[in-house]
């Protein structure tokens, strides 16, 4: 199957400073591909390449089956979203949402009807009139990513277009984008720093202008490539112990300031290398009602107590060092308390000495 955007061998630089180096990735037809990574990781510089504001210094950019390497934006087939809203302050929604068909010269009747197309699908209709500055932040951002849908193009690039919303208006609006994903089928790739609003297909966390780890939400989730991608996805982040593995009697044991950890439920059997090792855990995977099932147990003193509420995060002291698990919202724990939740070592990671995982 022909991949809807191909980035081949892409190579990035500023001068002598190179910022994407033979970078190479395939975004199917009517994916939806989030670039994720925390700020100067050349995620936004990925997406500026795609759609031609970036010069590239070597490699190709392919789109809908055609080289558009050294192609115009407007020559690409895309439609962009940007994280400035940058529309025209005196002119109208109508008239915000129709310029560039216009300047590109369509029939009146053409841009007409897919100005009333695309303001019916982004709940605009009854707001054509206005102008900008009377329009809330939401629907000024509805109206940026109107002006891109009417292009009806089949590849549209969102450059952390929420990131200027509040609170309330990033939830809704996160949402409306992955519906209108699901109802024109389109190919949309997303920048955000934001790991709440990646709600896609599949993820690229990036680091450095290297892609740490692509695949889906949940296997990234469930199986994180590296100890920086653990650390990155999940809130509250993931817990870490440092160790080692060594043989046990009739299995693989993880050792650390008096823990021992069995690990002959680990999913991977390159636990059974020895040496160096990180154990990284989530709070949700760890119980108190888990010693029952004579699963091993990190014993510590409650420290902080963080009401989110549906369900609580609860930091507790181990060996010097502070852990986090997380529990129904209506806890009956008190700072001081002992507590000794068990470890489902089948949901753990192990990471190497290198920080890959095992």
């Amino acid at each position: 199957m022909q991949s809807a955007v191909s980035v081949k061998d892409l190579k990035i630089a500023y001068g002598h400073h190179t910022v994407i180096e033979k970078m190479s990735i395939d975004i199917a037809p009517q994916e939806f591909l989030v670039l994720l990574g925390p700020s100067g990781c050349g995620k936004s510089t990925l997406l500026n390449a795609i759609a031609g504001l970036q010069d590239i210094a070597a490699g190709e950019i392919w789109i809908s089956g055609k080289n558009v390497s050294w192609e115009e934006p407007k020559d690409r087939g895309i439609g962009m979203v940007f994280q400035s809203y940058a529309l025209y302050p005196r002119m109208s929604v109508r008239k915000n949402l129709s310029f560039g068909l216009r300047v590109a010269g369509l029939p009146t009747a053409e841009i007409e009807a897919r100005v009333a197309r695309t303001a019916a699908l982004l709940h605009l209709d009854t707001l054509l009139d206005r102008r900008p500055a009377e329009l809330s932040g939401g629907q000024r951002q509805r109206v940026a990513i109107g002006r891109a849908l009417v292009r009806e193009v089949d590849v549209f690039l969102f450059d952390e277009p929420l990131s200027n919303l509040d609170a309330k208006l990033r939830n809704e609006l996160r949402v409306e984008i992955k519906k209108l994903h699901q109802r024109l089928g389109n190919t949309m790739i997303y920048v955000t720093h934001d790991q709440v609003e990646a709600l896609a297909d599949r993820i690229a966390i990036m680091r450095d202008g290297v892609i740490q780890q692509l695949a889906s939400p949940a296997e990234i989730y469930r199986r994180p490539a590296n100890l920086f991608v653990a650390g990155f996805i999940g809130a509250p982040a993931m817990n870490f112990v440092e160790g080692r593995i060594e043989r046990g009697d009739s299995a693989p044991v993880f050792r650390s300031k008096g823990l021992a950890v069995d690990l002959s439920g680990y999913s991977s059997q390159a636990a059974a290398a020895e040496g160096p090792a990180t154990l990284g855990f989530r709070p949700e995977h760890l119980a108190l009602d888990r010693p029952a099932a004579g699963l091993p147990t990190i014993p510590g003193r409650v420290s902080v107590i963080e009401p989110m509420g549906s369900d609580a995060v609860v930091w507790f002291e181990w060996a010097d060092q502070s852990l986090s698990l997380r529990l129904m919202g209506d806890v009956a724990l008190q700072p001081g308390d002992a507590v000794a939740p068990g470890l489902d070592i089948a949901k753990a990671s192990l990471f190497g000495a290198d920080g890959s995982r095992l």
